[in-house]
């Protein structure tokens, strides 16, 4: 696509929920939105696998899609996550997000049974025929057991008009170049894989979609405008300072660690849903210093710990 309607950095937010009574805190919701517009994400993500949409009810699924897009208020793009474990579920987030407003939705394979081609092209073909707005298939081998190599996804959209995005996420790089190539240009690439973001951009993607603006958002940006204009040594710094960063936040599970990392900025989000549990003690104190080393840093102008959240 010549031009795509995401790009750049694409920020998730974690789902809030309330610490004192584990329910979903719309008014915490519509702060950490506000919070990563105002910090100059080129487009927002909600209700992925960092928003653990996977444990939300449906009422609750609901209400977030409303709360982040009504805060988002079209000022970016928006991105929602409409995956569920069936084809109607799927079916009516995807119609939830439309109607909400939304730019774009993606979809994942959350399956159960590993499914065939012909089931991954049929779910796929019924919830892109179900809204008229573009949709993004996310592979993330990691998450849903399924990886969707580059000749199955350009198969795919070559069946599927609105499929015109793909987020990759299995951490192969070859992979960005290989669906461009393959679709001769006609699917866009984003990255999903935080510790390959720089190669990424360099290897043609358009995007990052990313929990790491959550917390760190100056840096996320920097290094998507280095390697943007192709200032090499530039990018190559700020990843050589981001990068135990971001692996640490992928290694540990990005509900867990966004979240124990809102909790340290005074920007708490409430703990992750169970079966998930907070991040541990020895783990938190850990990304306190990773953060202060972030926030102190000369490279982006040192900005202090209060405000590595909230500045672009």
């Amino acid at each position: 696509m010549t031009n795509p309607p995401l790009k750049g950095i694409i920020s998730y937010p974690v789902t809030s929920f309330d610490p004192a009574t584990g329910e979903v805190d719309l008014a915490a919701q519509s702060r950490l939105t506000d919070d990563l517009v105002a910090a100059g994400s080129h487009a927002i993500a909600p209700l992925g696998s960092t928003g653990e949409s996977a444990y939300l009810r449906e009422a609750e699924w609901d209400a977030v899609c409303a709360t982040t897009l009504q805060t988002v208020a079209n000022r970016v793009p928006t991105l929602v996550g409409v995956s569920h474990w069936s084809t109607e579920g799927t079916v009516r987030r995807a119609r939830v997000a439309a109607r909400h407003g939304a730019t774009a939705i993606m979809v994942l394979p959350q399956v159960y049974w590993k499914l065939t081609q012909s089931e991954l092209e049929q779910h796929f073909a019924t919830v892109a025929a179900a809204t008229d707005l573009p949709m993004m298939l996310y592979n993330n081998p990691g998450t849903s057991g399924v990886d969707l190599l580059p000749e199955t996804v350009v198969a795919l959209a070559r069946k599927i008009p609105n499929l015109t995005m793909v987020k990759e996420s299995s951490g192969d790089v070859a992979r960005f170049r290989a669906i461009r190539e393959l679709s001769e240009g006609a699917l866009s690439v984003y990255n999903g894989s935080n510790p390959v973001a720089l190669e990424a951009f360099r290897s043609g993607a358009v995007g990052w979609c990313t929990a790491a603006p959550c917390l760190v958002p100056q840096w996320a940006l920097e290094l998507y405008a280095a390697a943007n204009r192709g200032d090499d040594a530039r990018a190559d710094a700020v990843l050589a300072e981001l990068l135990p960063f971001l692996t640490f936040i992928v290694g540990h599970g990005l509900p867990r660690a966004i979240k124990a990392g809102l909790q340290l900025q005074g920007r708490g989000a409430g703990r992750p849903r169970t079966p998930l549990l907070p991040l541990p003690d020895q783990e938190t104190e850990k990304l306190r210093r990773m953060l202060e080393h972030l926030a102190g840093h000369p490279l982006l102008g040192g900005a202090g710990p209060g405000t590595a959240g909230h500045t672009a």
